[in-house]
């Protein structure tokens, strides 16, 4: 019989939003904790992000999304400063190639100076390709918001959790929900362990799964829906190609298909945005590689389907209203947070202060704590640093001389460290490192990458997966070969 757990609030799902609300939560002298049933937070909606700071421009005024995307941009500079996760304001345009287009451009920018968002401007065609060399000669105009920025989804999850934690709060992972009940006087959550948890008050932040999780605590809640999105990554040498996320005029089921730089100087492109029946759907399609990259060459010309060393799919919680969902039971007690898509990433902060809100006006009472610690502490990159900052790092500790991802310079140090820092995963490593990001994607690292987990984490290699689950790196022939003797560390 499994173990039961009480906590005055819990959390279910640990993506970039619900990180944010525990972490949140973990300001005050209460009982917090956060389910997951992945093997990692991040590991859901959050991991295919496309990192995107939205300015605010392209929500209808008034609405959840403007109102807390606009408030979340200005919170992203400290949050990430005191997280220590990479963010660059590298600024947002939206382009038009006629007078059409043109006309929704004036729009936007009516619209954004509307919903508060500061230093937009119109450029002309001279101005824009000044700033822009690359963009299409075709493209006439562009609306242009410096505040707009990138930033690392996954990282931004991971740092909210591990702050959170470090602070008192407790993450529970490869918990996955099965039931929920109210007995009166508290939330009855049973789990896929056997373990039962019960709290005062319940925050659902379940992403794609929301809905069902609403209904379990008898809310009638509309059909999320799922609307997946395939993306395209290029090599770091074609990054600079430009420097402005790039995004076309919207069309009415997103914001286009965009060029994006990340924070880590990769471009991507994409995404599609293509409504399914079902929430499981991570494939990619030869056909929404052609809708992606025809549609980007059209802005950006230079662009080379020979750049690109991998692709992938996610899933967004798509509104049935077309705003974020916010809906209550349980006299407040229990929250639930639906529809929570584009620019969700943006507005999790500033969704984390509502939240908190909401909470304190049903009632949840808990002191501030005056040892709270914000930040987390400074991640060693070790390709960053200088030469001197090199051999400082490695006289400390040498494993930062032992270079395991030679695309990307990712020292056994940095490996052992996300791994410390809560990576069990081959892409536990990855999203937190780059250890397999570069051109060979994994083909030289991998190998060493899964014999470091096993080490650190005192598991044989048979047992390290790509990203939990039955995501088994080794064939049974491998296994096999390993179980007989064939090979020793």
């Amino acid at each position: 019989m499994g173990k039961q757990t009480h906590y005055d609030v819990i959390i279910i799902g640990g993506g970039v939003v619900g990180t944010a609300i525990l972490r949140t939560l973990a300001r005050f002298r209460l009982a917090s904790a956060l389910l997951e049933k992945a093997v990692e937070v991040g590991w859901g909606v959050t991991k295919a992000n496309s990192g995107i700071v939205h300015s605010g421009f392209h929500s209808d005024p008034g609405t959840w999304k403007t109102k807390l995307s606009v408030r979340g941009n200005s919170m992203f500079d400290e949050l990430c400063d005191e997280l220590d996760v990479p963010f660059k304001r590298n600024g947002m345009m939206m382009v038009a190639r006629n007078p059409e287009e043109e006309e929704i451009l004036h729009r936007y920018y009516h619209q954004g100076l509307e919903n508060g968002v500061e230093g937009l401007e119109i450029l002309d065609k001279q101005t824009l390709h000044q700033l822009e060399p690359n963009l299409s000669q075709e493209i006439t105009q562009a609306l242009r918001a410096p505040s707009g920025g990138i930033v690392l989804p996954f990282e931004l999850a991971s740092a909210q959790a591990e702050n959170a934690m470090a602070n008192g709060a407790h993450v529970h992972t490869e918990v996955e929900v099965t039931g929920i009940s109210h007995d009166g006087a508290k939330f009855v959550i049973t789990t896929n362990t056997g373990d039962t948890f019960t709290a005062t008050y319940l925050v659902n932040s379940a992403g794609l799964f929301a809905d069902e999780l609403a209904r379990m605590c008898g809310v009638d809640a509309q059909p999320i829906i799922p609307r997946k999105g395939e993306e395209y990554l290029f090599d770091l040498r074609v990054g600079k190609i430009v420097n402005h996320t790039i995004f076309p005029v919207p069309t009415p089921n997103s914001k286009g298909i965009l060029v994006i730089p990340t924070v880590e100087g990769n471009l991507m492109i994409g995404p599609t945005a293509l409504e399914l029946p079902y929430k499981d759907d991570v494939t990619t399609t030869a056909q929404g590689f052609d809708e992606i990259f025809t549609s980007t060459q059209r802005l950006v010309p230079k662009l080379n389907r020979r750049d690109i060393i991998t692709s992938f799919a996610g899933v967004r919680a798509g509104s049935p209203t077309g705003d974020f969902i916010f809906q209550t039971s349980h006299g407040g007690k229990g929250l639930h947070l639906m529809g929570i898509e584009s620019p969700g990433l943006t507005a999790a902060p500033a969704i984390a202060e509502h939240v908190l809100g909401m909470l304190q006006d049903a009632g949840l009472n808990g002191p501030i704590k005056q040892d709270f610690n914000p930040r987390r502490p400074r991640v060693i990159r070790f390709n960053e640093l200088t030469d001197t900052e090199k051999e400082k790092v490695i006289q400390a500790n040498p494993l930062y001389a032992h270079v395991i991802c030679r695309c990307e310079t990712i020292t056994e140090g940095e490996i052992v460290d996300a791994i410390r820092r809560g990576a069990k995963t081959v892409d536990g490593v990855k999203f937190r490192t780059r250890a397999g990001m570069g051109r060979c994607q994994g083909g030289f690292c991998t190998p060493h990458v899964v014999s470091i987990l096993a080490r650190e984490l005192g598991v044989s290699p048979l047992e390290i997966t790509k990203r939990g689950g039955d995501s088994h790196l080794l064939a049974a022939e491998a296994k096999a070969f390993l179980k007989g003797g064939g090979l020793h560390d």
